[in-house]
């Protein structure tokens, strides 16, 4: 197939350290065109693809003008290219033009939907715009309009090396973007709850640095509370692998959460709390423990070494490995050129 793809364009395709969905558009192009697919990734002039490469003009999403000439490089191009799918992991704004073609189009939403937005793009497209979400959370109160599909996010195998066994000291992890919805320092409370020692990576958004120095910075003393900062895929590998189990003692609807697949990749069970998609995630007493607050977390720390490390390993494999996710891309792109 003759497949095009769009991501944002602030980030390059992969992003250099921090950008989960850049990440998944490179695993699926990568994963594509292995497969002998012909793809064009409509994406930040600094991606690095195995497809072809077509370069927005405009860096912001925001941006009225850059909108407008990212839309109109697109339309040129579906326009005068001959695709049998259009896929987009950005804006539906930026498929204004080509909405009403005949061309089979799949929006993909890893972020918050809008209900307008569905009514609007199924509208418009005669209803041949259907959706993707990655989690079945994503899709409560939109779903009834127009054809949706469940794929969920995925992490490359070949990235994630499993370790079977960990010694009964090893920490607990905390990764992500450090902020209060995300949880780092109900992270700090369960690790001084039950003695464990906690290690703490992930970037601090600009805007978050003055809650990082008022709530994380005091607790960390370089023994039991570490911070070691941004990580790359190396680094990640290490830490996940090294870790007694994950935290995501997340606030907030979690649309997916990348992290908790890569932390099962190394054989690494997961604890989190039942917002978002976590409970989808995460197999409760197979590969992790789903709780309602931080006092069952807590006893959740004391029943880790019940869980089968290999038995994370295998659900990554299973359903969100990158060949399991191009493969779910693929039986709706197939779906979708043959009309059903």
């Amino acid at each position: 197939m003759h497949i095009a793809l769009t991501a944002d364009p602030e980030l390059p395709v992969p992003p250099r350290l921090y950008g989960g969905i850049e990440r998944i558009i490179d695993m699926l192009v990568r994963g594509l065109v292995a497969r002998g697919h012909d793809v064009t990734l409509f994406a930040h002039r600094d991606s690095r693809t195995a497809g072809h490469l077509v370069p927005w003009p405009g860096k912001s999403s925001v941006s009225k003008t850059d909108t407008v000439r990212n839309a109109a490089t697109l339309a040129h191009h579906v326009m005068t290219g001959r695709f049998d799918i259009f896929h987009s992991f950005s804006r539906v704004i930026y498929m204004a033009p080509i909405l009403p073609i005949p061309l089979p189009k799949l929006m993909t939403y890893q972020r918050e939907i809008s209900p307008r937005s569905i009514r609007l793009g199924h509208s418009l497209s005669r209803g041949r715009l259907q959706f993707t979400a990655i989690s079945r959370h994503m899709m409560r109160g939109v779903g009834e309009t127009g054809t949706w599909h469940m794929v969920p996010n995925g992490v490359p195998l070949e990235l994630y090396s499993f370790v079977p066994q960990v010694p009964a000291d090893a920490p607990l992890v905390f990764l992500g973007r450090i902020e209060e919805i995300k949880g780092p320092h109900l992270a700090i409370e369960i690790a001084r709850r039950t003695g464990s020692k906690l290690m703490i990576a992930g970037n601090v958004p600009a805007e978050h640095l003055g809650w990082f120095d008022a709530h994380i910075a005091p607790h960390l003393d370089g023994r039991q509370i570490c911070y070691v900062g941004p990580v790359d895929d190396a680094a990640k590998n290490d830490l996940l692998g090294a870790a007694r189990a994950l935290l995501m003692p997340i606030l907030w609807e979690e649309p997916f959460g990348i992290v908790m697949a890569e932390a099962m990749a190394c054989g690494t069970p997961v604890l989190g709390l039942a917002r978002g998609a976590v409970p989808e995630v995460v197999e409760h007493g197979v590969t992790g423990f789903v709780a309602d607050d931080i006092d069952e977390l807590c006893m959740a720390v004391e029943r880790i070494d019940s869980i089968d490390r290999g038995a994370c390993r295998r659900r990554v494999e299973e359903h969100y490995s990158d060949t399991a996710v191009v493969a779910q891309y693929l039986a709706v792109y197939e779906r979708m050129t043959r009309g059903a």
